[in-house]
């Protein structure tokens, strides 16, 4: 998995700088939609992980499309993550997603909608943590 525009059905799209001080690593972001909710193809190079953080108000879908990567609830085992995985992610739990170490990792991110939504961005992932996985 040399390249993710190979293998996902769903542009890369630009680098992410709007979010970048969150992630650890390079990432991309393809916005497929802006009005009545919010969808976005998110890409990960190789190491790629976003911070740990907190969706308030209404939680998140993640649709795996490509490559392989990683899901952690805080307090819980980090899921390993494949095309066709679908990951709902409830309002206010704190967790991270990103690529495996080795690999390429794309997924659809869907903003489930809720008056006065927000996200509530914290810490990195420490190294240490992620190299275990």
């Amino acid at each position: 998995m040399s390249d993710i525009k190979e293998i996902s059905v769903f542009k890369t799209g630009e680098k992410n700088e709007r979010y970048a001080k969150y992630f650890k690593g390079q990432s991309y972001l393809n916005m497929l939609s802006t009005e009545q909710v919010v969808i976005g193809n998110v890409t990960f190079e190789p190491g790629c992980r976003n911070n740990w953080h907190i969706h308030h108000g209404g939680g998140q879908i993640l649709l795996v499309t490509a490559g392989e990567g990683w899901y952690q609830e805080w307090g819980k085992e980090a899921q390993f993550l494949k095309p066709g995985d679908v990951v709902n992610i409830p309002p206010e739990v704190k967790h991270w997603h990103g690529a495996s170490k080795d690999s390429w990792f794309s997924h659809i991110a869907v903003e489930v909608p809720s008056e006065n939504g927000s996200n509530e961005w914290l810490e990195e992932v420490s190294d240490e943590d992620y190299m275990k996985l």
